[in-house]
């Protein structure tokens, strides 16, 4: 698959997205742009979050993984489904009570405006590194495919695709994005669907071979239950689902603010409950084509990459399949990226001019238009300007670090929710700022101990941990409601 095929159809895939998202954008307020007005029925809204959880990264990188992890993350997806429940009838009622745009107005209405910005500080750090780091991972996998080859610059890659992510968000907002979420997740389930057809073709596999391959594989174990110690041990990783998804769905801005368009709350718990069983089903489909993706390269008589994040894209373009399948992977790797920066880069405006900006929830809806669209620039330069950082120094310590970073700053937002809703305390919130700092701080220490001297991993449940530091930290810095207590 030559790199002018590749671009020509990343050319076409873009073009309907600006074209949709230009028509879908047109005349809309602010109310539209944070929101989506709140007219999102739940089909459209189930539809646009099929695909709108996964990234270019988890694209890219969750079929490979069977290699290493098998089918453990299964484990996780049993927890994802824990964790939506807990999201669709806990969480959504009282957002929808309350009506906040952002999720951290409550923060505000329970405790204070400093805790208000505190909150959202963490969740604007964790998404910019976050979204930053899976933007540089699918630039670099697109400049090995395309750019190396036409001899063009890495820097270009990254400006051209914060470019698009830019055009497509800054007028319609979350109205165009459930727009090009639908796309997306069209384009990335009928991807998946597609290689794992022709890969089967390719491999002379019957549905009823398929099966077997899958099953007999060595690959294909679901269930940890032997060793308690190992960071895939399956109370640990549904623990550490179920936490992730609350976190990282229920009280992320970026994923709530879809679920928070639909037009009542019975529709979003209806979108919810629907998103995770066809979480589950999604989530398998990559697994099973993770399979199929080693069975073809020990066919094929091709070596395996070092890399595993190398080795779906090797299959899909150069591994001598039909040139539908490079097509897909394309179009499912670009779909996934721009929908996911997209998505991010619209919360980042929404918590920053509302949470952070004085008076930004305060303003006319004119005044608030032109400071959302300042907003919206400056993030795009600000997630511009780290991913140029990552690539400059894109060693995998110099990633690994900011994943972790990026991870750590949502266990101070769940253990401020979790407070929040389980206690009548207020909090001394001058003493925060310490409080927040120190619970991510301790957690990496519990983790690093835990493994030197125990020798017990910590996983996904990190985030558990992590909370509970955070909760312990607002109780020393608690006390209970009375006129006279100074905050």
């Amino acid at each position: 698959m030559s790199p002018l095929f590749i671009i020509s159809t990343i050319a076409l895939y873009l073009g309907v997205l600006l074209l949709l998202s230009f028509r879908v954008g047109r005349k809309v307020d602010n109310a539209g742009f944070f929101i989506g007005n709140r007219r999102t029925k739940w089909p459209v809204a189930t539809l646009a979050m099929i695909g709108a959880a996964m990234s270019g990264v988890t694209y890219v990188s969750l079929p490979a993984s069977v290699a290493s992890d098998s089918f453990s993350y299964m484990q996780m997806a049993i927890g994802f489904t824990i964790g939506q429940l807990v999201v669709a009838f806990v969480l959504v009622p009282i957002f929808y009570r309350l009506r906040v745009v952002s999720l951290y107005e409550y923060l505000d209405n329970r405790f204070d405006n400093l805790t208000h910005r505190a909150g959202a500080l963490c969740f604007i750090v964790s998404k910019l590194l976050g979204a930053s780091l899976k933007i540089y991972v699918v630039c670099a996998v697109l400049q090995m495919l395309v750019y190396d080859d036409l001899n063009i610059h890495f820097s270009f890659n990254i400006l051209f695709t914060m470019l698009v992510v830019y055009l497509f968000t800054f007028r319609g907002g979350v109205r165009s994005l459930i727009v090009t979420d639908v796309l997306q997740s069209l384009c990335l389930v009928s991807s998946i669907v597609v290689i794992i057809l022709f890969i089967c073709n390719s491999l002379g596999l019957s549905s009823k071979a398929l099966l077997e391959v899958v099953t007999s594989s060595s690959y294909s174990q679901i269930c940890f239950l032997g060793d308690t110690s190992s960071a895939r041990y399956f109370w640990k990783m549904v623990a550490g689902g179920a936490l992730s998804l609350v976190a990282m769905t229920g009280l992320d801005q970026d994923m709530m603010q879809r679920n928070l368009s639909c037009c009542s709350k019975r529709d979003s718990q209806i979108n919810i409950v629907l998103t995770a069983a066809c979480q589950i089903v999604v989530i398998l489909l990559f697994l099973v084509l993770g399979v199929l993706l080693y069975a073809y390269l020990e066919h094929a008589n091709i070596p395996v990459s070092a890399r595993q994040d190398d080795v779906f894209p090797m299959v899909a373009v150069r591994g001598g399949l039909p040139i539908i399948v490079g097509v897909m992977f394309i179009t499912g790797l670009v779909s996934s990226t721009y929908s996911a920066a997209g998505s991010a880069l619209t919360s980042l405006t929404t918590s920053f001019t509302l949470d952070i900006m004085s008076g930004g929830s305060k303003c006319d809806d004119a005044q608030l238009g032109r400071l959302r669209r300042r907003v919206h620039l400056l993030m795009a330069v600000v997630m511009t300007a780290v991913v140029m950082l990552l690539a400059h120094f894109g060693s995998d310590g110099i990633i690994n670090l900011v994943f972790k970073v990026a991870g750590y700053t949502y266990g101070p937002i769940l253990g401020l929710f979790v407070f929040g809703l389980t206690t009548k305390h207020s909090i001394r919130s001058r003493y925060l700022p310490f409080v927040v700092v120190l619970s991510p701080a301790l957690s990496y220490m519990l983790q690093w101990f835990a493994a030197k001297e125990w020798g017990y991993f910590i996983g996904f449940e990190l985030l558990g941990y992590n909370a509970l530091f955070c909760i312990f930290g607002l109780l020393l810095i608690s006390y209970k409601n009375s006129n006279d207590e100074k905050k």
